[in-house]
């Protein structure tokens, strides 16, 4: 079985930078508790290897930041995830008592800041991005003038009457998406401004998969978690553009014998958030390939490496 390792795969610098400094925190905090608000990045087994290091979760994806931030007892260390955070989130921490310390990515930042610097020009802003999604609640809690918009469908049901419209997005979605929704809104306000933020990580590693032959491969992994969104988008354009058998997996342990069944060649990435041990592992196994093969132990220590 012939075996493509799609390149670029696996961590980007916003999740290296988040789990740095999650790791630092822990050994400048030692008598402190530390929280996360949030999953840090989206992906279990990261979470599962900080429980390790005495960072502990908070998460209900049916309650916001600002209500998750009560969970948290006073004087205890709260990290802000690569996601961003909004600024409302960030004071209700400090009136806390917490010490707050913000892992967002730079590249989410940058997109935040130029959201209220837009905001603070008077426009209404068209934020193309997930419901519910961390990132996407950070900025469309900045005001009630920014709209999120998850598909082209919610443009029919808004009403603007502002002729000072800005279009932006979250950073993880899929080009080709964003690309539709584009040409839509451009249709709908033609003097909208735009300006697309999906980062280069991103883009990168949805390209290669786009440019993948999907006439030679018979399936594609995707490794990563099922709340990663730029893993989803992955397999997302993998299926789009043609690969018929897609799978996005947690790690090895999610590959069954029946997927594998008449593959000739298979292709393997991860998402942004996955970490680089257990896309080898995938690597591995499906080295040599036969059905009767052991599948590695998952070694939760080995995470963060």
């Amino acid at each position: 079985m012939e075996i493509i390792k799609v390149t670029p795969r696996g961590y980007c610098k916003g999740v290296t930078r988040a789990i740095t400094l999650a790791r630092k925190t822990a050994q400048q905090y030692p008598d402190k508790e530390i929280y996360v608000l949030g999953m840090l990045v989206h992906n279990q087994f990261v979470m599962q290897a900080l429980n390790e290091l005495n960072i502990h979760t908070i998460d209900d994806k049916m309650k916001t930041r600002m209500e998750l931030l009560d969970q948290i007892p006073t004087g205890s260390v709260v990290i802000f995830t690569a996601h961003g955070v909004s600024p409302a989130v960030k004071k209700k921490a400090s009136d806390l008592g917490l010490i707050g310390i913000d892992a967002s990515c730079p590249d989410v930042v940058k997109t935040q800041e130029l959201v209220i610097d837009m905001l603070h020009q008077n426009y209404e802003i068209l934020y193309i991005g997930k419901e519910h999604h961390p990132e996407a609640e950070a900025i469309t809690s900045l005001s009630n003038h920014v709209h999120l918009i998850t598909n082209t469908n919610d443009l029919d049901t808004l009403s603007l009457s502002s002729s000072k419209i800005f279009v932006t997005n979250q950073t993880t979605m899929s080009i080709f998406d964003i690309n539709n929704i584009f040409k839509r809104i451009k249709e709908l306000y033609p003097s909208a401004l735009f300006s697309e933020e999906i980062c280069n990580a991103t883009r990168i590693r949805q390209q290669a998969i786009a440019d993948l032959d999907q006439t030679k491969i018979d399936l594609l992994y995707v490794v990563g978690d099922k709340h990663s969104n730029n893993s989803n988008r992955l397999a997302q354009i993998a299926k789009e553009k043609g690969i018929h058998k897609v799978y996005l997996i947690d790690d090895v342990h999610d590959i069954c014998d029946e997927q594998l069944k008449d593959v000739d060649c298979v292709a393997i990435t991860s998402g942004a958030s996955t970490p680089t041990y257990l896309t080898n592992l995938v690597i591995e196994y499906l080295t040599d390939y036969s059905p009767s093969k052991e599948k590695p132990i998952t070694d939760i220590h080995k995470i963060l490496i």
